[in-house]
């Protein structure tokens, strides 16, 4: 990684105050409580002390991409009790056994095989934080380049999530197309809500989480119901360009 300067704490805070002031500018505009929606800081390759100096400023909800990468940052953390970590990216098979020990949650099961070795992960644990909270990731555009469960599988994969003991399925997550036209994005938050409504009745359970929106387009992500929102520019800056090989 670059050694792109880290925000300061001051920094960092009045960012996370005006992320959340767009928040409730958004949940105002569609009679929503703003408190109903979580803001994920989405800390995927920024360092650990970028993301102490985020939770020194308030912040408690981060979002990780990588196991690998969340396990180098993790022991230096262990102390920030009331932290939350989210696994964002998608999870390789053999890498959910670790995954299902060092997160809180797990945004992005897209297929049975993955949920259920998560279950079986999380049963030989003897966790304390009780079942591991997933969502199922929702291939919602077809882009070729992103994962995710095809819409007309989640009857069958949701109802067989539900069935493993050490899992709690609580809703659903999207990535839809990074276009600069938030209202272009519009449909595809509209359809997520409307996967999830039927999926609810189908499973005959509540799924209220909706995780989807980021920094450009969360604000018509809440406007359609999300009740997460990942964001990382708009909190952290521009992310560290990758180192290049020589």
């Amino acid at each position: 990684m670059s050694s792109a300067p880290m925000p300061s704490t001051n920094l960092l805070r009045d960012n996370i105050a005006r992320v959340r002031e767009r928040i409730a500018a958004a949940a105002a505009r569609v009679n929503r409580d703003p408190s109903e929606i979580t803001l994920i800081g989405v800390s995927k390759t920024h360092p650990a002390e970028m993301i102490r100096a985020a939770y020194e400023a308030g912040l408690r909800e981060f979002g990780e991409n990588r196991v690998q990468e969340w396990e180098g940052k993790r022991q230096a953390l262990l102390d920030l009790g009331d932290a939350r970590w989210h696994l964002i990216g998608h999870l390789q098979s053999n890498k959910a056994t670790r995954a299902a020990t060092i997160f809180h949650s797990v945004d992005s099961v897209d297929d049975l095989a993955l949920a259920q070795r998560l279950d079986r992960t999380r049963q030989g644990t003897d966790s304390a934080h009780g079942p591991l909270r997933v969502l199922l990731e929702v291939h919602i555009a077809g882009e070729a380049a992103k994962s995710g469960a095809e819409p007309s599988d989640l009857p069958e994969l949701a109802e067989a999530v539900t069935k493993c003991a050490s899992l709690h399925l609580n809703g659903l997550m999207c990535v839809p197309p990074l276009l600069d036209d938030a209202e272009k994005v519009r449909p595809y938050f509209r359809r997520l809500r409307e996967l999830r409504d039927r999926l609810e009745a189908q499973v005959g359970h509540r799924l209220p989480v909706l995780s989807m929106g980021m920094s450009h387009d969360f604000e018509a992500a809440i406007e359609e119901g999300a009740t997460e929102v990942r964001v990382g520019t708009a909190l952290f800056g521009q992310r560290p360009a990758p180192k290049k090989k020589r």
